[in-house]
């Protein structure tokens, strides 16, 4: 395994790294996730990502219940908030009081004293970001978080954060969760720049575009038993399964096959290339899944390689 610095901290990330969305608690079977996860860490992933919101702490606990034979101090945990967890009016958002009881009961949920990273889930327009920041900050005083991120925040949002922070003096934003794949790369305009700017690092999920990078997609085909498949997590995938992704895929699958590699090879070596990217977020709901995506860190696309790619995706 191959590790990178958390956008300008000191922490160190491995380049692939392991996520619950989806999966854990939900459409994998809590034996089978713990092998997957135990499969990860022995291939040397120590950044592993949960969410409050993932099937209501279940993706948390069995996230965590697989890492805790392990020592503590060798793994990279992080969890959410802000999607409702409940009904009620102060059930969601980032309001310090939901803030400040998410973090507590995924911490319960997960039998761990602090977690790694705790991201905003999103922007709240209806909590001023001040309030958000200083109960980050709190929370980072009493130990309970130890670094600070967000998630799909646009390129002014993160500027408002990093100048809120720094009015108050308050622990800045370290790390940014977009979606980035080859199918869509909106981050690339302006919020790489400006988080290059601020020392912010990018955890991209959804490298593999839900699985159409994997080439398991052809010609509008739909495995049994894939994602695209499964009525319950389907939503995000239905809209990218048309003509135009197919035949993109396919002309992306003979250049993988040219360098002698997979295309998850290809998709997740392409996004290594970009360095604002701290580490690619990957779901799987196998072992060989793992064993076959971690093979992406070895590969260097060339920079004729890379251009084909460019002149395929345009």
């Amino acid at each position: 395994m191959k590790y990178r610095n958390l956008g300008r901290t000191g922490l160190k990330v491995s380049e692939i790294s392991l996520g619950s969305w989806l999966t854990y608690g939900k459409s994998v079977e809590d034996n089978v996730a713990e092998k997957t996860i135990h499969k990860a860490y022995e291939l040397g992933i120590n950044f592993f990502d949960s969410a409050n919101v993932y099937e209501q702490g279940e993706g948390e606990r069995v996230l965590a219940g697989a890492l805790k034979e392990y020592p503590r101090e060798s793994y990279v945990i992080t969890t959410k908030a802000f999607w409702p967890m409940g009904d009620g009016p102060n059930d969601r958002g980032l309001s310090r009081k939901h803030v400040m009881e998410q973090v507590n009961a995924s911490l319960k949920r997960m039998n761990l004293d602090y977690v790694d990273i705790f991201y905003c889930h999103r922007y709240d327009p209806e909590t001023p970001v001040e309030e958000t920041l200083k109960t980050i900050d709190d929370l980072i005083r009493q130990g309970k978080i130890l670094y600070a991120g967000v998630s799909e925040w646009s390129a002014a949002q993160i500027e408002e954060a990093v100048a809120t922070a720094d009015k108050f003096l308050l622990d800045r934003i370290v790390v940014n969760q977009p979606i980035y794949n080859m199918f869509n790369r909106y981050i690339e305009n302006e919020v790489i720049p400006v988080s290059e700017k601020y020392g912010i690092g990018q955890v991209v999920f959804s490298p593999l575009a839900q699985g159409v990078l994997t080439g398991k997609y052809k010609n509008g085909q739909v495995p049994d038993n894939s994602r695209a498949s499964n009525q319950s997590i389907n939503n995000f995938i239905k809209g990218m399964l048309n003509e135009d992704v197919f035949n993109k895929v396919e002309q992306l699958e003979a250049v993988a096959k040219e360098m002698e590699i997979t295309l998850p090879e290809l998709a997740l070596a392409w996004i290594l290339r970009q360095p604002n990217v701290s580490s690619a977020l990957i779901g799987a709901s196998k072992p060989s899944q793992i064993e076959q995506n971690v093979k992406a860190i070895e590969v260097v696309l060339p920079s004729e390689i890379q251009d084909r790619i460019e002149l395929i995706l345009s």
